[in-house]
């Protein structure tokens, strides 16, 4: 097992540096347009020159990511350009929202999809045609279109939850769980049927093998049988939905940000694009990749326990 981690940590370091290095090229390459970016359409050359020379972009290319690497290896990713606020600091209050809208979000996923997929797989009527059906149409509908029907719903007819956010990063209190329960559940809607139709379809297969044969034949009860040997062998084709949906979500959850107003990452990005806050941008990339390495770590053990059979491949 420590030979397994071992190795997800190496590839998981390799991504990162190589996405870090993409990333600084791209952003950083155009030193003229960033410092025009800050001092507006009408800045003249000598001001722009000004500019680069004190923001460091006037420096070889290869410099400037060599100095970068060096203070993001000790956790600093710099200033904002435009806010002068530390980016890591930023990042850590904004952080929260965003994970705990994905996370609440993907809990509910795997608590409603289970259930359902695995009544879906063991009875098989009308539960079976609704899961097929719904994971049509869950996958067709976008997120933030069912975000804007609970919108419409549950805040502006109803009044039952605020429209949009007015909660402030680092934030915490009633105001924060009601603000992020409409798009939790459009998020929870949106994947849940789709990864039922998942764990039906593996439960279905687990259980026209010959293990489960036998366990019945040795007087094993149906619930020991289904939850103890059958739905852990299903788990790592759920467990692999579920982490895709993770990822998807964390660059999906920006136009959601956008609908309810919520501080979070999302929001922040799409910012810091606009305005043409680079190192801000490379902050959000950065911690973006850490988290998706993390996730897949987690799934990559979690699947290894379940299966032995992964940690020796």
């Amino acid at each position: 097992m420590l030979t397994f981690i071992i190795k997800r940590v190496a590839s998981g370091i390799s991504v990162l540096v190589a996405i870090a290095c993409a990333t600084f090229l791209l952003l950083y390459s155009s030193g003229i347009q960033a410092a025009r970016n800050i001092l507006g359409e009408y800045a003249t050359a000598e001001q722009i020159a000004a500019k680069q020379h004190e923001l460091g972009l006037d420096r070889p290319l290869i410099v400037q990511l060599g100095d970068w690497a060096w203070q993001a290896v000790s956790g600093n990713l710099g200033t904002s350009w435009f806010t002068n606020h530390s980016v890591a600091d930023t990042l850590l209050t904004r952080l929260p929202v965003t994970l705990t809208l994905v996370l609440v979000a993907i809990i509910g996923i795997t608590i409603f999809a289970t259930l359902i997929g695995v009544a879906a797989a063991v009875k098989r009527g009308w539960i079976d045609r609704v899961v097929q059906v719904g994971a049509i149409i869950g996958e067709a509908i976008p997120s933030f279109v069912l975000a804007v029907i609970l919108v419409t719903i549950f805040a502006i007819h109803l009044g039952w939850f605020p429209a949009t956010s007015n909660i402030q990063p680092g934030s915490v209190g009633k105001e924060w769980v009601l603000s992020l329960f409409l798009p939790a559940i459009g998020l929870v809607i949106n994947g849940m049927t789709g990864t039922a139709q998942q764990i039906r379809s593996a439960v279905i297969a687990e259980m026209e093998k010959d293990y489960v044969r036998t366990l019945r034949s040795r007087g094993i009860s149906e619930p020991v049988v289904l939850f103890k040997h059958v739905l852990r062998s299903a788990a790592p084709a759920g467990l692999t939905v579920l982490s895709l949906h993770f990822i998807g979500m964390l660059g999906g959850v920006v136009i959601i940000e956008q609908i309810f107003a919520l501080p979070g990452m999302g929001a922040l990005a799409l910012q810091s694009t606009i305005q043409g806050d680079t190192p801000m941008v490379m902050g959000v990339v950065m911690y973006t990749v850490i988290i998706v390495i993390i996730v897949n770590l987690l799934v990559d053990l979690a699947n290894g326990w379940l299966n032995p059979k992964v940690r020796v491949s």
